[in-house]
């Protein structure tokens, strides 16, 4: 993913989404296609079905709150969902979520961005706008978590890193 401005259909949901909502306990054992076409049916049962890659999901308040279940994430980056913006994440979440490539951010006025706008997402200035010009600032993350997400999370960016390092290595 680029960490350049993107453009998303937004989905829209209200404060405390758990993680067994994102990726429900009955489905946890089932192969990761399968749990992701559960994501989020409990509170919108067109979700799975009907989103698309690119789009993007703004929450309420503590979003993610629940268990530390890594497949929440996984659940939704599957579905191909670019960012979560909230008000408030749960800190395990959020930490899931950079660590495994998929963008978050804390945006005070997330609710006011209603269901369905198109979003233009600015990862590096922390801002998004609506089809009809309404600017939301976002808490920007730092460049490396920037770049970690844009890599696909913390073990490709890790990954690379190494693969950087040998190589000035052997050029030594």
């Amino acid at each position: 993913m680029s960490m350049t401005p993107f453009t998303g259909r937004v989905w829209k949901f209200g404060d405390n989404i758990d993680t067994d909502v994102l990726a429900p306990g009955l489905y946890m054992k089932s192969p990761m296609a399968e749990l992701a076409r559960h994501c989020l049916e409990a509170v919108e049962p067109r979700f799975a079905r009907e989103v698309r890659p690119g789009d993007i999901v703004v929450g309420g308040r503590n979003f993610g709150m629940g268990s530390s279940r890594e497949q929440a994430v996984m659940a939704l980056r599957e579905l191909g969902v670019a960012a979560v913006l909230a008000p408030t994440f749960a800190g395990i979440f959020y930490r899931n979520a950079l660590n495994l490539g998929l963008l978050a951010l804390v945006c005070p006025a997330a609710q006011e961005i209603p269901a369905g706008a198109q979003l233009t997402l600015d990862p590096a200035m922390a801002s998004a706008r609506t089809e009809t010009g309404k600017t939301f600032a976002c808490e920007p993350l730092p460049a490396h978590l920037l770049q970690m997400v844009a890599e696909g999370g913390l073990l490709p960016h890790l990954e690379n890193k190494l693969r950087s390092q040998q190589v000035r290595e052997a050029r030594r």
